[in-house]
């Protein structure tokens, strides 16, 4: 990584990883001195803290006789992956002092983190002083964009990574420190997420959730290093978002498109991506009770709950046009496609129950032409009107069907929930397929409001001591070599009784098992603190 202004050479004889406690000396070379201050956490680390301050207001450079304990990592959720300690006072804010950014990139950022450590925001600026919090870009090319790099030497802090979103991740444990202990030990901190896909889905469709409260998450989820928000906002249940293009089928109680544009633009700030989902051809129940005529029935004339037919041309044009819509809304990269639980697959005989879907998939596939292929066929449509959006697409687990003739589209990834529905396959059918894969666990990832069947509320502790991201389904990790194809995971909220909760209680349940989870996600291996010392860490740092 190339030296920024600022920074000094330095050469150690530990580096720390993981949260360790490191046992070497400091060598330092540099105008800014090598001498140091109390680590956090140290009895008498106010005093030395005070002590670092008048130093610095005197001079940039402490006092080469005085004797410092060498640092300990700092403590934040998710941990620092890794922390080279050193000799010195660390840094606490002091009125005065101000944050200072390196490029026009960073400014968002660094006016963030200054108004919430009670800093001077400094704008662009090559100046040296006293106090500093420096926030660069580096050129370090190919490194993972997410990562980051955090100095704090001489009275002064550096943070620089190879985008603002590491640089911005560098900031939040900035912040954790101050908040934790008051001061940033110092050393040197680099940090990097294992899994780049780090998410919390909501499900608005059952149950509304005012925008002040998704607001809030946002900027839980920002400070966690989480980067997606699902929403799930159309069900059986209820359309939430406003629609121009079909009013018809929104439910009284929603968001309003102005609301959610404020959600995106505060989750784009954090670098957190909104990912929306339009369920189909299952759970359209909200739009199919504006258009009764779209309904699915089958051979005796019965509905199907949520179930649209998609034999017919216009069930598919009105899932376009809204799909079509809605990409206007979400900016972001990413979409989730639904494809679960289309109940006309779940009839013994699905070609002799609805004849109608038989007849469209002859028709399009041949005479072995069968009602899966059908709906593959609709997935893969649906998945081309996303893609003219240049959007990456992800799919339940089980929206992909076994032993069909039509095939998923190649660059669909497969968000996996569950093996408990019928026709769902193990994580390693399609791992082995080469198919890329989302962790939804429902056996530790899934808060489903009122605990029907066999669902219970997830605990965080749980989560933290048994759950990686290589557990896909039930307890038990696919093998090792597929872990480059499991991108990542999300924590989910269902809301199947939707008033057994109030979004406040909803709020304070999924406290810990957020922070459970981005820790996880962050470094899969087996943390340093106990759940003891993670619990209580959590309510230090927020």
């Amino acid at each position: 990584m190339r030296q920024r202004r600022g920074l000094i050479a330095v050469a150690a004889a530990t580096v720390v990883v993981g949260g360790g406690v490191g046992l070497g000396l400091w060598a330092a070379s540099g105008d800014e001195g090598g001498s140091g201050g109390t680590a956090v956490g140290s009895a008498d680390e106010t005093s030395a803290a005070s002590r670092g301050a008048a130093s610095r207001s005197a001079s940039p450079t402490p006092s080469p006789t005085r004797s410092y304990p060498l640092s300990q990592t700092p403590r934040t959720i998710p941990a620092v992956r890794s922390h080279t300690p050193a000799r010195g006072p660390g840094w606490r804010p002091a009125k005065g002092d101000r944050v200072v950014v390196e490029d026009a990139d960073l400014v968002d950022e660094g006016r963030l983190i200054a108004g919430e450590l009670g800093l001077t925001y400094g704008g662009e600026s090559g100046d040296v002083r006293a106090g500093d919090v420096r926030l660069a870009l580096n050129d370090d090319e190919g490194a993972n964009p997410e990562s980051y790099a955090m100095t704090v030497r001489g009275g002064r802090v550096t943070i620089s990574g190879p985008s603002d979103a590491g640089v911005f991740y560098g900031t939040r444990t900035l912040k954790q420190e101050v908040h934790g202990g008051g001061t940033a030990p110092e050393g040197v901190v680099h940090d990097q997420p294992a899994k780049p896909r780090r998410g919390f889905m909501l499900d608005i469709a059952r149950k509304p959730f005012t925008a002040a409260w998704i607001e809030d998450r946002v900027r839980e989820l920002g400070d966690l290093k989480f980067n997606e928000l699902g929403l799930h906002f159309s069900d059986d249940q209820g359309f939430r978002i406003e629609s121009t293009s079909h009013p018809e089928i929104v439910s009284k109680d929603h968001l309003t498109k102005a609301q959610v544009k404020q959600i995106v633009d505060l989750a784009a700030s954090r670098h957190i991506t909104v990912v929306p989902e339009i369920d189909s051809p299952g759970h359209l129940g909200a739009v199919l009770a504006a258009h009764p005529d779209l309904q699915l029935r089958n051979v005796s004339g019965v509905a199907t709950r949520g179930a649209i037919d998609i034999s017919k041309d216009a069930s598919a044009a009105i899932v376009d046009e809204l799909l079509d819509e809605y990409a206007g809304l979400f900016p972001g990269d990413q979409w989730h496609l639904g494809g679960d639980e289309y109940q006309a697959l779940t009839a013994a005989n699905p070609q002799a129950s609805f004849p109608q879907l038989a007849a469209e998939a002859t028709k399009a596939y041949g005479s072995r032409g069968t009602v899966a292929d059908l709906t593959t066929g609709w997935l893969n449509d649906r998945a081309d009107t996303v893609r003219d959006h240049d959007r990456t697409m992800r799919v339940w687990n089980d929206g992909f069907f076994a032993n069909t003739s039509v095939q998923a589209a190649k660059d669909l990834q497969v968000a996996y929930w569950t093996g408990k529905e019928i026709g769902a396959r193990q994580p390693v059918a399609y791992l082995s397929a080469g198919r890329k894969v989302l962790n939804y666990n429902d056996e530790y990832l899934y808060y489903v409001l009122g605990e029907p069947q066999t669902f219970v509320y997830p605990t965080g502790r749980r989560i933290y001591e048994q759950w990686t991201p290589r557990v896909l389904r039930g307890t038990t990790a696919v093998p090792a070599k597929y872990d480059g194809q499991i991108l990542g995971g999300s924590f989910a909220v269902w809301c199947d009784l939707a008033n057994s909760q109030t979004q406040n209680q909803v709020a304070a349940g999924i406290r810990m098992p957020l922070r459970a989870t981005v820790q996880k996600l962050w470094d899969p291996g087996t943390p340093a603190l106990t759940w003891t010392q993670f619990k209580s860490l959590a309510d230090k740092v927020g």
